[in-house]
């Protein structure tokens, strides 16, 4: 299908250039400077010049061509329907250890889309495989510097990476990262750790081929798969076991100490689920090196605990009476159970119940507070204490819409349990803030 250059503009900010153009809602932008534009990328590089052309089609059908004078970099108020200005690259792997194929039918139509667009990457941080790039398009990274860019890796041999991704065309992936390093493009590499595929000796030769691009692949981080109980059909994949997630960690830490000597950062990290599965207690904040992939679940916990803390030092307890409760999942229980401990104390007339929600929906294998479903929390807390509020994590609904997993939304589900609920940010003093009912400065 041919690409189509042409993007719509939905908002125009009131009092900015477009404005003063006399641009509106409607009109279509065609070309700056004579240029086409393929997305956001393109038309941020586009209108930073100082002498702009813009070619518009107005919703009338008629196309003029605007030319002025601005200051460098100053914005032109425009939105389009799209934040990327152009159709997200869907993922065209059939990768073994993918999450979404392990989902059941009837969720909401969005669950499914797999993304692996590189400059989600950039907007958003995803982690993508590289394998649907072309050379134009790694030319285009580079040209516009877009960084970090986290990638997908999973195995840096090219036959296994083929195995795991089910695509032909998956094994230069170190071509790719060296092209981008060369250009001191900053990258965070990815490996989900599937036993019996790229562990073990293979997680070895990741590590070594990755640390060779520092500082350009800034670090790299090892995640266990996650199995739930919708496998039929896929390759079979166990999860590890206590004694093995201990192996994987006595192996990631003797990298940690050799890379940390030779680079001066321990480059490659276990995920917080790694300590759990080997009933380890987590390090300490140093051992983070400044949270550098926090987002994917590497050091979290530390951090919320480390919040938690600092907050707890600076508010003075009082005799207030309350009484709430908390959900979440086995991975945060323990945490969560010693910050309602430490509350308790400050507070005395203060309760707090937290319940640990086991994972029906998907297996009891899947541990993180972002996949619990509203049916799940309903069915274990319903007969429970719940108190003046429920609290639950912000990463239970959707980013930007008051909506569950399994397509409850939150006014249905208060209903359902007729307790109300509060929405926690995941951060220490907005926890303290909701349990106690008060803001503190």
């Amino acid at each position: 299908m041919k690409k189509v250059y042409e993007h719509l503009i939905t908002a125009i900010e009131e009092g900015s250039i477009a404005d003063q153009l006399g641009l509106v809602v409607g009109d279509t932008l065609l070309r700056i400077n004579g240029q086409k534009i393929e997305d956001i990328f393109d038309y941020q590089y586009l209108v930073a010049d100082e002498v702009i052309q813009l070619l518009i089609r107005h919703s009338d059908g008629t196309e003029e061509e605007i030319e002025f004078e601005k200051d460098e970099d100053m914005d032109l108020g425009i939105t389009f329907g799209s934040s990327l200005m152009d159709e997200y690259r869907s993922c065209h792997n059939k990768c073994i250890f993918c999450f979404i194929d392990q989902m059941p039918e009837g969720m909401r139509e969005t669950l499914y889309f797999k993304d692996d667009d590189t400059r989600l990457s950039f907007l958003q941080g995803n982690y993508v495989t590289l394998t649907n790039l072309k050379d134009e398009d790694l030319d285009r990274i580079i040209r516009y510097k877009l960084a970090p860019i986290n990638i997908s890796v999973q195995a840096t041999e090219p036959d296994l990476r083929r195995q795991m991704l089910n695509n032909r065309f998956a094994g230069d992936i170190l071509e790719k990262i060296k092209k981008l390093a060369d250009a001191q493009i900053p990258m965070n590499g990815q490996v989900v750790l599937c036993k019996g595929y790229n562990d073990k000796e293979h997680l070895d030769r990741t590590i070594s081929d990755l640390s060779q691009f520092l500082p350009y692949m800034e670090s790299l981080s090892v995640v266990p798969i996650g199995v739930t109980k919708f496998r039929d059909g896929l390759t079979k994949i166990d999860p590890f076991n206590r004694d093995e997630a201990r192996e994987v960690l006595d192996q990631i830490h003797s990298w940690q100490r050799k890379l940390k000597e030779q680079y001066g950062n321990r480059f490659v990290h276990a995920s917080d689920e790694w300590f759990l599965l080997a009933e380890l207690p987590l390090p300490d904040e140093e051992y983070y090196e400044g949270y550098g992939q926090i987002e994917n679940g590497v050091g979290m916990l530390r951090s919320f605990i480390s919040e938690f803390e600092a907050c707890l030092k600076e508010i003075k307890g009082d005799n207030r009476t309350r009484e709430v409760s908390i959900a979440t999942a086995k991975l945060a229980y323990p945490m969560i159970c010693y910050f309602a401990e430490e509350l308790e104390k400050k507070f005395p007339n203060l309760k707090v119940y937290v319940y640990c929600i086991k994972n029906y929906f998907f297996g009891e294998t899947i541990t993180v507070t972002g996949l619990m479903t509203a049916g799940d929390i309903i069915k274990q807390v319903k007969d429970q204490a719940l108190g003046e509020e429920l609290l639950l994590p912000e990463n239970v609904l959707k980013a930007d819409e008051p909506i569950f997993l399994d397509d409850m939304t939150l006014s249905e589900f208060q209903k359902t349990l007729q307790v109300p609920v509060n929405i926690v940010q995941s951060n220490g003093q907005d926890f303290i803030e909701k349990v106690i009912g008060d803001k503190y400065e």
